[in-house]
C-alpha cells in the first residue's frame, strides 16, 4: 500500500530528529560499532512508528538492540520535546534491526561465486 503524504512527512520529521537524538545521546556508536537509522515507517493512523536501525561492525546486534530498547524512554522523551508543536500525538516507537545490508552482502557473495565458477 502506498504511503500517504502526511505519513511521509511525519516519517521524515521523525527520521531527522531521531538521527540527531542518537548522535546527541551517543547512541550512534556502541561497542565500537556504528548505528544509524536507515528508515522510519509510520502506520496510516500515525499511531505507530517503526524505526529500522542499520548496524555496522557490531559484534552483538542483539545486545545493541537491547541497549537501545532500555534507553527508548529517554529517546522518546527528547523526541516529544522536539516535535510537540508539529504533532498532536506522539507515535509509539518500535525499533527493528534492518538486515538489508546483510542481505546485500550475501547476494554479492553468491554472485561472486557464480562468476568465479563460470569463468
Amino acid at each position: 500500500m502506498e504511503e500517504g503524504k502526511r505519513q511521509k512527512q511525519v516519517a521524515s520529521l521523525l527520521h531527522h530528529e531521531l538521527s540527531d537524538i542518537f548522535q546527541r545521546l551517543n547512541l550512534n556508536m556502541i561497542d565500537g560499532g556504528m548505528i544509524s537509522i536507515s528508515s522510519v515507517k509510520i502506520t496510516p493512523d500515525l499511531f505507530d512508528a517503526r524505526i529500522y536501525l542499520s548496524l555496522f561492525k557490531v559484534n552483538d546486534a542483539e545486545g545493541v538492540m537491547k541497549k537501545i530498547e532500555e534507553r527508548s524512554w529517554e529517546i522518546k522523551k527528547e523526541l516529544v520535546a522536539r516535535v510537540k508543536n508539529q504533532l498532536r500525538s506522539m507515535p509509539q516507537l518500535t525499533f527493528y534491526l534492518d538486515t538489508t545490508l546483510d542481505y546485500v552482502d550475501k547476494m554479492e557473495e553468491i554472485f561472486k561465486k557464480i562468476k568465479d565458477n563460470g569463468s
